[in-house]
Protein backbone atom coordinates (compact mmCIF):
# COMPACT_ATOMS: atom_id res chain seq x y z
CA UNK A 1 0.00 0.00 0.00
CA UNK A 2 1.35 3.42 -0.97
CA UNK A 3 1.74 5.67 2.06
CA UNK A 4 1.63 9.47 1.86
CA UNK A 5 3.92 11.66 3.92
CA UNK A 6 2.25 14.19 6.20
CA UNK A 7 2.12 17.67 4.68
CA UNK A 8 2.15 20.72 6.94
CA UNK A 9 -0.92 22.91 6.62
CA UNK A 10 1.26 25.91 5.73
CA UNK A 11 3.24 24.12 3.01
CA UNK A 12 2.75 25.97 -0.30
CA UNK A 13 2.92 22.70 -2.28
CA UNK A 14 -0.71 22.10 -1.29
CA UNK A 15 -1.73 24.83 -3.74
CA UNK A 16 -1.18 22.27 -6.51
CA UNK A 17 -4.10 20.12 -5.32
CA UNK A 18 -7.38 21.02 -6.98
CA UNK A 19 -9.14 18.59 -4.65
CA UNK A 20 -7.82 20.30 -1.53
CA UNK A 21 -8.87 23.70 -2.89
CA UNK A 22 -12.33 22.41 -3.79
CA UNK A 23 -12.88 20.89 -0.35
CA UNK A 24 -11.61 24.03 1.39
CA UNK A 25 -13.89 26.25 -0.71
CA UNK A 26 -16.84 23.98 0.07
CA UNK A 27 -16.04 24.14 3.77
CA UNK A 28 -15.79 27.94 3.54
CA UNK A 29 -19.28 28.21 2.03
CA UNK A 30 -20.72 26.03 4.77
CA UNK A 31 -18.87 28.00 7.43
CA UNK A 32 -20.37 31.26 6.21
CA UNK A 33 -23.90 30.03 5.46
CA UNK A 34 -24.43 26.99 7.66
CA UNK A 35 -24.98 24.51 4.85
CA UNK A 36 -25.35 24.00 1.11
CA UNK A 37 -28.96 23.93 -0.15
CA UNK A 38 -30.03 20.71 -1.87
CA UNK A 39 -32.51 19.93 -4.62
CA UNK A 40 -35.26 17.35 -3.96
CA UNK A 41 -32.93 14.75 -5.51
CA UNK A 42 -30.21 15.79 -3.01
CA UNK A 43 -27.91 17.42 -5.55
CA UNK A 44 -26.33 20.78 -4.76
CA UNK A 45 -28.59 23.65 -5.85
CA UNK A 46 -27.54 25.87 -8.71
CA UNK A 47 -26.72 28.83 -6.46
CA UNK A 48 -23.85 26.83 -4.98
CA UNK A 49 -22.83 25.21 -8.27
CA UNK A 50 -22.53 28.62 -9.94
CA UNK A 51 -20.46 29.91 -7.04
CA UNK A 52 -18.25 26.81 -6.98
CA UNK A 53 -17.52 27.03 -10.70
CA UNK A 54 -15.86 30.40 -10.12
CA UNK A 55 -14.34 29.62 -6.72
CA UNK A 56 -12.79 26.26 -7.62
CA UNK A 57 -11.27 27.48 -10.93
CA UNK A 58 -10.73 23.80 -11.79
CA UNK A 59 -8.53 23.28 -14.90
CA UNK A 60 -10.62 21.93 -17.74
CA UNK A 61 -13.76 22.81 -15.79
CA UNK A 62 -13.35 26.54 -15.19
CA UNK A 63 -16.31 28.88 -15.08
CA UNK A 64 -15.66 29.82 -18.72
CA UNK A 65 -15.36 26.16 -19.76
CA UNK A 66 -18.64 25.22 -18.08
CA UNK A 67 -20.66 28.16 -19.35
CA UNK A 68 -19.36 27.56 -22.87
CA UNK A 69 -21.63 24.50 -23.05
CA UNK A 70 -24.30 25.29 -20.41
CA UNK A 71 -26.60 28.26 -19.89
CA UNK A 72 -27.12 27.30 -16.26
CA UNK A 73 -25.11 24.88 -14.15
CA UNK A 74 -26.47 21.87 -12.32
CA UNK A 75 -24.24 19.69 -10.18
CA UNK A 76 -23.92 17.03 -12.90
CA UNK A 77 -22.62 19.69 -15.31
CA UNK A 78 -19.56 20.14 -13.06
CA UNK A 79 -18.03 16.64 -12.70
CA UNK A 80 -15.32 17.53 -10.13
CA UNK A 81 -17.97 19.04 -7.85
CA UNK A 82 -20.18 15.96 -8.20
CA UNK A 83 -17.13 13.84 -7.33
CA UNK A 84 -16.35 15.89 -4.21
CA UNK A 85 -19.98 15.67 -3.08
CA UNK A 86 -19.93 11.88 -3.44
CA UNK A 87 -16.54 11.63 -1.72
CA UNK A 88 -17.59 13.69 1.28
CA UNK A 89 -20.70 11.56 1.72
CA UNK A 90 -18.77 8.28 1.30
CA UNK A 91 -16.10 9.41 3.78
CA UNK A 92 -18.75 10.69 6.20
CA UNK A 93 -17.30 14.19 6.15
CA UNK A 94 -20.75 15.59 5.36
CA UNK A 95 -24.38 14.52 5.37
CA UNK A 96 -27.76 15.56 4.03
CA UNK A 97 -29.91 17.06 6.75
CA UNK A 98 -33.23 18.90 6.34
CA UNK A 99 -32.59 19.97 2.76
CA UNK A 100 -28.99 20.97 3.27
CA UNK A 101 -25.50 19.47 3.06
CA UNK A 102 -23.80 19.94 6.41
CA UNK A 103 -20.46 18.88 7.81
CA UNK A 104 -20.17 16.04 10.28
CA UNK A 105 -17.75 16.14 13.20
CA UNK A 106 -15.20 14.36 11.00
CA UNK A 107 -15.59 17.06 8.36
CA UNK A 108 -15.40 19.87 10.90
CA UNK A 109 -12.13 18.42 12.18
CA UNK A 110 -10.58 19.09 8.76
CA UNK A 111 -11.63 22.74 8.54
CA UNK A 112 -8.56 24.96 8.38
CA UNK A 113 -6.23 22.01 7.89
CA UNK A 114 -5.42 21.64 4.17
CA UNK A 115 -2.57 19.22 4.89
CA UNK A 116 -4.95 16.97 6.77
CA UNK A 117 -7.51 17.30 3.97
CA UNK A 118 -4.90 16.13 1.47
CA UNK A 119 -3.78 13.21 3.64
CA UNK A 120 -7.38 12.12 4.26
CA UNK A 121 -9.23 12.75 1.01
CA UNK A 122 -6.62 12.12 -1.69
CA UNK A 123 -5.65 8.54 -0.71
CA UNK A 124 -9.35 7.62 -0.51
CA UNK A 125 -9.96 9.24 -3.89
CA UNK A 126 -7.03 7.57 -5.63
CA UNK A 127 -7.16 4.10 -4.15
CA UNK A 128 -10.82 3.46 -3.35
CA UNK A 129 -12.83 5.25 -6.04
CA UNK A 130 -13.79 3.30 -9.17
CA UNK A 131 -12.20 5.63 -11.71
CA UNK A 132 -13.29 3.37 -14.57
CA UNK A 133 -16.87 4.25 -13.66
CA UNK A 134 -16.14 7.86 -14.60
CA UNK A 135 -15.39 6.95 -18.19
CA UNK A 136 -18.01 7.71 -20.83
CA UNK A 137 -16.84 4.55 -22.61
CA UNK A 138 -17.87 2.21 -19.78
CA UNK A 139 -14.32 0.82 -19.66
CA UNK A 140 -13.16 -2.14 -17.65
CA UNK A 141 -10.39 -1.34 -15.15
CA UNK A 142 -7.09 -1.31 -17.02
CA UNK A 143 -4.23 -3.63 -16.22
CA UNK A 144 -1.95 -2.48 -13.44
CA UNK A 145 -2.08 -1.28 -9.87
CA UNK A 146 -1.22 1.94 -8.11
CA UNK A 147 2.15 0.69 -6.90
CA UNK A 148 3.18 0.04 -10.51
CA UNK A 149 1.63 3.21 -11.88
CA UNK A 150 3.21 5.53 -9.30
CA UNK A 151 6.67 3.97 -9.40
CA UNK A 152 6.84 4.02 -13.20
CA UNK A 153 5.43 7.55 -13.44
CA UNK A 154 7.94 8.65 -10.80
CA UNK A 155 10.69 8.01 -13.34
CA UNK A 156 8.94 8.67 -16.64
CA UNK A 157 7.47 12.08 -15.77
CA UNK A 158 10.59 13.47 -14.09
CA UNK A 159 11.27 15.66 -17.12
CA UNK A 160 7.76 15.42 -18.55
CA UNK A 161 6.24 12.77 -20.78
CA UNK A 162 3.41 12.79 -23.29
CA UNK A 163 0.37 10.64 -22.76
CA UNK A 164 1.33 8.67 -25.86
CA UNK A 165 4.80 7.95 -24.47
CA UNK A 166 3.33 6.79 -21.16
CA UNK A 167 0.85 4.58 -22.99
CA UNK A 168 3.75 2.89 -24.79
CA UNK A 169 5.69 2.41 -21.55
CA UNK A 170 2.77 0.69 -19.84
CA UNK A 171 1.09 -1.15 -22.71
CA UNK A 172 3.18 -0.95 -25.89
CA UNK A 173 2.26 0.54 -29.24
CA UNK A 174 -1.45 1.12 -29.92
CA UNK A 175 -3.28 -0.62 -32.72
CA UNK A 176 -5.31 1.25 -35.31
CA UNK A 177 -8.60 2.96 -34.50
CA UNK A 178 -9.73 4.52 -31.25
CA UNK A 179 -7.19 3.80 -28.51
CA UNK A 180 -9.28 2.55 -25.60
CA UNK A 181 -6.13 1.84 -23.59
CA UNK A 182 -5.00 5.47 -23.83
CA UNK A 183 -8.48 6.58 -22.82
CA UNK A 184 -8.43 4.22 -19.86
CA UNK A 185 -4.94 5.28 -18.76
CA UNK A 186 -6.02 8.91 -18.79
CA UNK A 187 -9.39 8.49 -17.09
CA UNK A 188 -8.27 5.96 -14.50
CA UNK A 189 -4.71 7.07 -13.70
CA UNK A 190 -3.45 10.33 -15.17
CA UNK A 191 -6.51 12.51 -14.62
CA UNK A 192 -7.01 11.40 -10.99
CA UNK A 193 -3.36 12.22 -10.29
CA UNK A 194 -3.80 15.64 -11.91
CA UNK A 195 -6.95 16.34 -9.90
CA UNK A 196 -5.14 15.28 -6.73
CA UNK A 197 -2.36 17.75 -7.59
CA UNK A 198 0.41 15.17 -7.96
CA UNK A 199 0.72 15.55 -11.73
CA UNK A 200 0.30 18.61 -13.91
CA UNK A 201 -1.10 18.33 -17.43
CA UNK A 202 0.05 20.69 -20.13
CA UNK A 203 -2.25 20.45 -23.13
CA UNK A 204 -0.92 19.88 -26.62
CA UNK A 205 -2.48 21.26 -29.79
CA UNK A 206 -5.85 19.89 -28.66
CA UNK A 207 -6.87 19.81 -25.01
CA UNK A 208 -9.06 16.80 -25.79
CA UNK A 209 -6.19 14.55 -26.96
CA UNK A 210 -4.56 13.17 -23.83
CA UNK A 211 -1.94 11.40 -25.93
CA UNK A 212 -0.55 14.79 -27.01
CA UNK A 213 -0.61 16.33 -23.53
CA UNK A 214 2.59 16.43 -21.46
CA UNK A 215 2.49 15.28 -17.85
CA UNK A 216 4.90 16.50 -15.17
CA UNK A 217 5.27 15.74 -11.49
CA UNK A 218 4.40 18.70 -9.27
CA UNK A 219 6.30 19.72 -6.13
CA UNK A 220 3.44 18.11 -4.18
CA UNK A 221 4.39 14.71 -5.66
CA UNK A 222 7.93 15.14 -4.40
CA UNK A 223 6.78 16.17 -0.93
CA UNK A 224 4.02 13.59 -0.48
CA UNK A 225 5.39 10.39 -1.95
CA UNK A 226 8.30 8.12 -1.10
CA UNK A 227 8.59 5.39 -3.74
CA UNK A 228 10.81 2.43 -4.56
CA UNK A 229 12.00 4.10 -7.77
CA UNK A 230 13.20 7.27 -6.02
CA UNK A 231 16.76 5.97 -6.38
CA UNK A 232 16.37 6.15 -10.17
CA UNK A 233 15.53 9.84 -10.05
CA UNK A 234 18.41 12.28 -9.93
CA UNK A 235 19.07 13.17 -6.26
CA UNK A 236 19.42 16.83 -7.12
CA UNK A 237 15.76 16.99 -8.08
CA UNK A 238 14.46 15.41 -4.89
CA UNK A 239 13.63 17.18 -1.65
Amino acid sequence: MIAFRDIDDADPVLAHSHMVRGVEQTFAWIGERGGIPLTPSKAFKRVFVHWAAAAFDWPGHTEADLYAVNKVLNEWDFPPLMLLHDLMIAMKLGRHYKGQFKLTRAGQALVGHPGRIFGTVVPFFLFRVDHAGASRFDDEPILGNWDIFLNVLNVETEDGATGAALRRVFYGEPEGGFDTMMSGLYVQVLRPLCWAGLLEKQDGASRYRSEDAVFFKTPLWRSALGLDTDAEVLPATRH
